[in-house]
């Protein structure tokens, strides 16, 4: 079963004091501006309006929580009190609710498609989605579609054999800078993308992969809790192969599982695979053999149709070795087993019922806790956008998304620039010479919004009605020709990453570009009918947070052509990387559960871009409105209305299972924990007039990074 990719909403809880960078001074160019009230509010007196207050939840307040114990339940705490998490998921809050919209909206529009001309893109999306509906017809046909690969699987008569076969399922669905994800269910994952030293030129990319649960940790972890999922995985693949009524399942399982274990000690831990200068581990493809001895390189590299490449970059280099090591020392037949069960699991959508309940009852039941599938419609809106994404977003655009609502997004983009560029002019930390060269990165930002200004093209993919497995294969085949054929191409900057109908957001380091999808550009993140200041405080700390990622620990390593360079002078740099370890520190005192402390490394880049997020937003708005406070809406002044927009955009609730893998491999910390970034900006004490409680930091240990 290919896991989904966590969401990547770029933008994410705490009690270390923290000495940070010196802000600018009041009144200069960038600093906050916020007014400071002789006499602070009253935190809590929020008195029911008498009108209801458009594009805010006034009744999900909690009162009885004050803003500087916990601003995530007091915004949010009455709503988080009545939500229930619906059966089908393992979490719910804004992003769900609004991607829930969006796949109602979606699955009409494909629907409507079934009845476009043929050979059109709607058609085909239309045929796919109704294809994948019918579950008569896969049910009919068993597992026979995929029995051309077990018979490939059961003709492996070598080790030669097995590299070229393990090359056939390479897939380019591995994305190190656009999800959170650096793993893959292949063995070894191929990212095509823009080079990191060449910007003008794309690369190739391998990833460590191989693993069948969510990542190393969940093979290595000798806890109580760790050990019952890896006994409940083991027999998982066992009732897998007994519906494809394989033999001697249970000992098949066990050896399968042993294999993965052996690849997951190899891997590199998820923290360090976030680091962007894995990006410079170039190995010469004729060296494979040498670096990592046991695997017939040149035999995976044609079966990947990547062996005319002169070199490829290994993010995990450690993890390819050890994958070389297991292939010579593991026996081929063992190694047979994994890859049915391998191929098994990544068929499960579109084979019979009972693989579909197996499937969800380990991935969706035991790992993220989960006591419902999806209904089937849900998973066609999703199985046919991962085909033909852009077709579908096509549709959506044409319906959903308007011209006003785009001007004003790129508005409030030019704005939010704005306000960062004057935050960068008015650090006192910073030396001119760095400054000059983050003006200048500043200046190429290419942000897209709403969809992108060329479409991929879909006439080379074959659809066949009825045919819902061979659909599948032909899109992932699809889909990894035409990245490979990127490879001795010019860099197309303009090039997105995410669909137009997801509801997400993204930062591409490398290319100094952003994606904005449409179905981010709806309420409660962004509404033209309500006050803009209410926008700026949610949608705009998203575009900011994406902005401020072009300067996060990572971004800030690539120059303003999109080359892996320093650009620091070695202070700055210091002074950048000192307080950024402090952030870290702040976000690792925040444990959602006795056992398990969120990870301030892993997520040090969404958090920095949380704090900068949420800093630009806040001056960008003020710039909007002439320097002054927005008006008051039923006694809730504007200051207020931009915090509480953030915080309710943050809602989120989670079944345990599913946050324990959060925590453990989303590189964004936990949404309740994302909404604390407030403690460190000025404006939100005078804005609730907050001088004492758990969030509280005295001015001088408030964190400070841009």
């Amino acid at each position: 079963m290919k896991r989904a990719l966590v969401v990547v909403l770029c933008a994410a809880c705490s009690s270390t004091p923290s000495t940070p960078v010196t802000p600018a001074a009041p009144g200069e160019p960038g600093a906050p501006t916020a007014p400071t009230p002789p006499k602070p509010p009253d935190p809590i007196a929020i008195e029911p309006p008498s009108a209801p207050i458009v594009g805010l939840d006034v009744a999900g307040i909690d009162r009885n929580v004050k803003p500087g114990d916990d601003f995530f339940m007091h915004a949010n705490g009455a709503w988080f009190a009545s939500a229930e998490i619906p059966a089908d998921r393992s979490a719910w809050g804004t992003g769900a609710i609004i991607s829930e919209l969006t796949a109602k909206r979606t699955v009409e529009l494909l629907d409507a498609a079934a009845k476009a001309a043929p050979g059109t893109e709607a058609r085909k999306a239309g045929d796919y989605y109704a294809t994948f509906m019918d579950e008569a017809g896969i049910e009919a046909k068993g597992i026979t579609p995929l029995a051309p690969t077990l018979k490939a699987i059961a003709g492996i008569a070598n080790a030669r054999a097995l590299a070229r076969y393990l090359g056939t399922t390479l897939r380019a669905d591995v994305d190190a800078f656009n999800s959170t994800d650096f793993f893959t269910d292949n063995v070894v994952g191929v990212w095509i993308a823009q080079d990191l030293d060449t910007p003008s030129k794309y690369s190739a990319f391998l990833m460590q992969g191989g693993l069948g649960l969510p990542d190393r940790e969940y093979y290595l972890d000798a806890s109580p809790r760790m050990v019952d999922i890896r006994t409940k995985y083991e027999a998982h693949l066992a009732a897998v192969m007994t519906l494809a009524k394989i033999a001697d399942p249970a000992a098949k399982a066990k050896r399968v599982v042993e294999l993965e274990t052996r690849l997951a000690k190899a891997h590199m831990a998820r923290a360090e695979s976030h680091d962007v200068k894995n990006g410079k581990n170039r190995w010469p493809r004729a060296e494979f053999a040498k670096r990592a001895p046991g695997l017939d390189w040149d035999a995976l590299f044609a079966g990947a149709a990547l062996d005319k490449q002169p070199e490829l970059v290994v993010w995990q280099p450690g993890a390819l070795v050890g994958l070389a090591a297991t292939v010579k020392e593991v026996p081929l037949a063992t190694w047979k087993e994994y890859l049915v069960v391998r191929a098994l699991e990544k068929a499960s959508p579109v084979l019979p019922k009972a693989f579909v309940d197996e499937s969800f009852a380990f991935y969706g039941g035991v790992l993220a806790g989960t006591p419902k599938l999806q209904d089937r419609w849900k998973r066609g809106v999703d199985a046919t956008t991962g085909a033909l994404g852009d077709a579908v977003g096509k549709l959506y655009v044409e319906r959903y998304f308007s011209a006003a609502a785009k001007t004003r997004a790129q508005d409030m983009v030019k704005q939010l620039i704005a306000a960062m560029g004057r935050r960068i002019d008015a650090l006192d930390w910073m030396s001119a010479e760095t400054k000059q060269k983050a003006r200048a990165k500043l200046a190429v930002l290419k942000v897209g919004v709403g969809y992108p200004d060329t479409w991929t093209d879909y006439s080379g993919l074959e659809i066949k009605a009825g045919d819902a497995f061979g659909n599948a294969k032909r899109a992932g085949q699809f889909d990894y020709q035409r990245k490979l054929a990127r490879l001795g191409k010019p860099v197309d900057r303009g090039e997105w990453v995410m669909v137009p109908h997801l509801v997400n957001a993204v930062n591409l380091p490398a290319m100094n570009a952003m994606n904005f999808p449409a179905a981010i550009l709806q309420p409660p993140y962004f509404d033209p009918d309500r006050p803009v200041v209410m926008d700026y405080g949610a949608i705009g700390a998203v575009i900011g947070h994406e902005i401020s990622h072009s300067f996060d620990d990572q971004g800030a390593q690539f120059d303003d052509a999109g080359r892996l360079a320093n650009w620091w002078t070695p202070d700055d740099l210091a002074k950048f990387q000192a307080v950024s370890q402090k952030l870290a520190a702040q976000y690792d005192t925040y444990k959602p559960f006795p056992d398990l402390a969120v990870n301030g490394k892993l997520t040090l880049s969404e958090n920095i871009a949380d704090l900068a997020g949420l800093a630009i937003s806040f001056d960008a708005y003020r710039l909007a409105s002439g320097g002054k406070e927005a008006p008051a809406i039923e006694g809730v002044s504007g200051d207020r209305q931009f915090f509480y927009s953030f915080a309710q955009m943050w809602r989120f609730k989670a079944r345990e299972p599913a946050l324990r893998q959060r925590v453990l491999t989303d590189g964004h910390a936990p949404a309740m924990y994302r909404v604390s970034t407030v403690r460190n900006i000025d404006a939100w004490y005078a804005a609730f007039g907050v001088t004492s409680g758990a969030l509280f930091l005295a001015p001088p240990d408030r964190i400070r990074v841009w």
